[in-house]
């Protein structure tokens, strides 16, 4: 058993300052002020130090870290990158495809059933499901992911996938052949249906909508504007992507707050545009994670798409385009802290309770609630990552 005292507690709609957390067999049973709650005796006392006590982080859109992708297709890798991002306070992950083969993405979703059966406290986050992302991409709006591996979806394909049971979040750009039957596959599959790496304009958005699709992929980000509408349909100028997600409450999106993606302008505005309970913060980070600078590949090991990382950004080799992420939840965080003035509990929501909602595991994790998962983070001042527990057991680098 753990109490965890002498910080401020940081829950979905407040601060809780002088906080109690109490965590027996994996889960949080009780929490409140000092002055209410009782350390139990023989309890474990873990001081925060005056710093905050935060919920686990919760990402739905990652690559790999630490020399690994998920798609490299090992049990090895797969918790390797999970072992990372538990470091930079990720607590629930939900590893996301590239671009590949069908037996690319089949070595992928074995190795993630793997570990999600074999799972221990102290692997690290727990492996809530996967997100099937690529390959299902318009050809136009690949980004840095290698184009051997796009094609259309095909229920022969996809069908497979999802009977698996481990895809909870499911990516298809709306405008391509065949998207909305994919999406009416993955909304009775009971996932997060996204739209992403797509060129749509806002009468394919409508479409997708109708066959159930609630989300985009990382904002800004290979995806469809006013001027794509423009230059594929002509005049009058249509709405894009962008407008669509705006406009509509139903549906929520990401962003990458690693002070490369977007300037603190965007991150402001997409904050104000959708609200908290509507914007992700993800990492769409890579394997360059905790790497040094130099080549890596996005995807397999074997033939993803070569990049570049310079120690604080993916780059493709041979030009200024982005290609991903090389940060952790906590750097998307802080970035999102500094950039958007915004009171903490919005901030730490947006990686936490927000993304766990939309992948519908908000009754296990995602906030500091009782009876949830008792996945807290030790956070200093200045929002540092300082001791990770998951399931009530401390994480060990």
């Amino acid at each position: 058993m753990w109490a965890f005292v002498n910080g401020t507690a940081i829950l979905p709609d407040r601060l809780l300052p002088d906080a109690v957390v109490i965590c027996r067999e994996g889960r949080i049973v009780a929490i409140g002020p000092a002055r209410k709650v009782r350390v139990p005796r023989g309890a474990e006392v873990m001081d925060a130090r005056g710093g905050y006590l935060s919920p686990g982080f919760v990402d739905i859109h990652v690559h790999g870290g630490d020399g690994a992708d998920f798609m490299d297709g090992t049990p090895g890798a797969v918790q390797t990158a999970i072992r990372a991002h538990t470091r930079h306070g990720t607590t629930s992950i939900f590893p996301t495809t590239t671009t590949g083969s069908p037996a690319q993405l089949d070595a992928m979703l074995t190795a993630c059933a793997t570990v999600q059966r074999e799972w221990r406290t102290a692997d690290g986050a727990r492996l809530m499901g996967v997100h099937f992302y690529g390959p299902y991409f318009a050809e136009d709006k690949l980004g840095a992911h290698a184009p051997e591996g796009r094609r259309d979806p095909r229920p022969v394909e996809y069908r497979e996938y999802f009977r698996r049971g481990i895809i909870k979040i499911a990516t298809c750009a709306a405008e391509l052949p065949g998207a909305e039957a994919y999406y009416r596959t993955a909304t009775r599959s009971g996932c997060l249906v996204t739209c992403g790496h797509s060129n749509a304009s806002w009468n394919e958005m409508e479409r997708a909508f109708r066959a159930g699709m609630r989300h985009v992929d990382h904002f800004w980000c290979a995806m469809s504007s006013v001027p794509a509408m423009r230059a594929r349909f002509g005049t009058p100028m249509q709405g894009s992507m962008a407008e669509f997600v705006l406009m509509h409450r139903e549906m929520s999106t990401e962003i990458i707050a690693d002070g490369h993606h977007l300037a603190p302008e965007l991150l402001r505005f997409a904050l104000a545009m959708k609200g908290p309970d509507r914007l992700c913060l993800v990492t769409d980070a890579n394997r360059a994670l905790d790497m040094p600078p130099g080549e890596y590949r996005i995807g397999p090991a074997e033939d993803g798409s070569l990049f570049r990382s310079d120690g604080l950004v993916g780059r493709m080799p041979d030009s200024d385009a982005l290609a991903s992420s090389i940060m952790g939840m906590d750097t998307m965080v802080r970035t999102m802290a500094r950039a958007a003035k915004a009171p903490l509990p919005d901030i730490i929501r947006m990686a936490s309770l927000t993304p766990a909602e939309r992948a519908g595991v908000a009754g296990k994790v995602g906030s500091l609630e009782k009876g949830k998962c008792a996945d807290v983070l030790v956070l200093d001042r200045k929002l540092a990552v300082k001791r990770v527990f998951v399931s009530g057991t401390e994480f060990c680098t």
